[in-house]
């Protein structure tokens, strides 16, 4: 690759702190959890389908749905459910895409199921909608080139890696993750850029991401 270019824009490092905030939203039955979802705030969405990943960093995911959870544990829809957990949550770019995969999932089986319309949780057991409240801070870690960003990767928390890699690419809409925007757009290096893109967030720990990220980046510095 010659040379590293180095950029005036640097890629500023941010970190985050979550905080689950109760809505007073709840459900009791398909039908009150159909129309919560139409109408709840997208942070609800995000957590609802993301907490798993935000409480466990280091466990390996498939990341539980709370959707399909409460429909197969507390309605025995398992049917429901299985197609609830199902959903690609990678595929979706948007917050606004996701709910409505999962409104017309739950939709479709409700018409294709008319008993599930009977059944309701005990009490004690409603559905309670919460929502993901995130305070984004600043690091004091910047990169101009490649070898920074590498380096700076191994050292920050897997906090910052979250942000950049899920937070900003679904809950913030910015299309792709941070760190391929950058490269892209800041250093021209569309082919670094789309390896980057291409990698499935959802099928490795963030420490794995983390060091996938890195070998990515350290094999095209030494091309």
């Amino acid at each position: 690759m010659g040379a590293l270019k180095r950029t005036e824009k640097a890629f500023r490092f941010h970190t985050r702190l979550n905080l689950p905030e109760l809505t007073g939203l709840r459900a009791r039955n398909l039908r009150e959890m159909l129309e919560t979802l139409k109408d709840a705030p997208g942070s609800c969405i995000y957590h609802h389908t993301h907490r798993y990943l935000q409480q466990h960093q280091y466990l390996s995911p498939e990341p539980p749905n709370d959707f399909a959870y409460w429909v197969t544990e507390i309605l025995g829809e398992s049917g429901l459910g299985e197609k609830l957990a199902s959903i690609d949550t990678v595929r979706y770019p948007t917050i606004r895409s996701l709910r409505d995969k999962i409104v017309d999932t739950i939709e479709k089986y409700m018409t294709d199921e008319p008993s599930s319309k009977r059944r309701f949780a005990h009490e004690g057991e409603e559905f309670h909608f919460i929502k993901s409240v995130s305070f984004i801070l600043p690091t004091p870690y910047e990169a101009y080139d490649l070898r920074e960003l590498h380096d700076i990767l191994g050292k920050i928390t897997a906090d910052s890696i979250y942000f950049h890699m899920f937070e900003a690419r679904l809950r913030l809409e910015r299309g792709s993750n941070d760190f391929s925007f950058w490269i892209e757009t800041s250093l021209g290096d569309t082919k670094l850029a789309a390896e980057i893109s291409r990698l499935d967030p959802y099928t490795r720990t963030l420490d794995g991401l983390r060091r996938t990220i890195m070998g990515l980046i350290e094999r095209r510095i030494s091309e």
